[in-house]
This record gives structure tokens, C-alpha cells and sequence, in this order.
């Protein structure tokens, strides 16, 4: 018997900004600890980051309270500059990430496999809320 296919969740969100600066702030450790939590009652306080295919990824996830906290680590599996992202988290999960402008900006849409622990409409609000997240940074909102 085959293995369901995971659920497949799609999330987007439009940044009124350059493709490069759009790049380069949502993949670099240094801005990505500005925006990478779902909530203001989540913090990011370090990454690490080697960004090419086969490259390791460590993003460090944590309550401001201190109450609870994780390692997010991917691998990167391919890296076409300006357009795509994909990767595999630890888990095995797969995530592909598109960047595409647009006369109003870049369109910035993640597809990942969902995981099994929660609700899938629950996954997809909190990566759409990361996502706002990186929206609002990049705008100085």
C-alpha cells in the first residue's frame, strides 16, 4: 500500500519593495532574525546560514517569555537567484518558495508539506503570519 502524498499548503503575501532588496532580506541571517516568528510574543535571536544547494540552515525560534523554544533546520536543494528557494526541513518535509514580481511589488508564495502534529489550517496561519511578518519589516511598518 502507498503512502498518502502529504497536504500541500500554499501561503503568499505582496512586498511593495525591489527583487533584490525582497531577496535579500528574506535570506540572509542578518534580517531574518528581525522578522522570522509568527507573533511579538516570539523572538528570533540567531541564525545560521550557509545559502547554496547542500548548504545547512539553522533558524533559532523562542517565546520572549523563555518558555518554550526551537531549532527550525533545513537544507537547501536548490537556489535559482532572484526567483526560487527550495529546501527540506529536518523532518523531511519539503518547502518551495517563489519570488515574482509584479507591477505592485514581489509576490513572495511558500508551498510546504504539512506536518502531522497540527491542524492543517493552523500550519497555514502561522507561515502566513511569518510572512506578514517579513511583509511588514521589508516596509517599515
Amino acid at each position: 500500500m502507498e503512502a498518502a502524498k502529504p497536504i500541500q499548503i500554499t501561503v503568499d503575501v505582496l512586498v511593495n519593495a525591489s527583487l533584490e532588496d525582497v531577496w535579500n532580506k528574506f535570506n540572509y541571517p542578518e534580517h531574518i532574525t528581525k522578522w522570522c516568528f509568527a507573533s511579538n510574543d516570539w523572538c528570533c535571536p540567531w541564525v545560521k546560514s550557509d545559502f547554496v544547494e547542500g548548504g545547512k540552515h539553522t533558524t533559532r525560534m523562542e517565546a520572549k517569555d523563555g518558555s518554550f523554544g526551537f531549532d527550525l533546520d533545513l537544507v537547501f536543494t536548490r537556489i535559482q537567484k532572484f526567483e526560487l528557494v527550495e529546501y527540506t526541513l529536518s523532518d523531511n518535509r519539503n518547502v518551495s518558495i517563489r519570488f515574482e514580481p509584479n507591477e505592485a511589488g514581489i509576490k513572495i508564495i511558500e508551498t510546504f508539506e504539512a506536518e502531522n502534529e497540527n491542524p492543517a489550517d493552523l500550519q497555514q496561519a502561522g507561515w502566513k503570519s511569518i510572512l506578514n511578518s517579513f511583509k511588514a519589516y521589508v516596509e517599515g511598518k
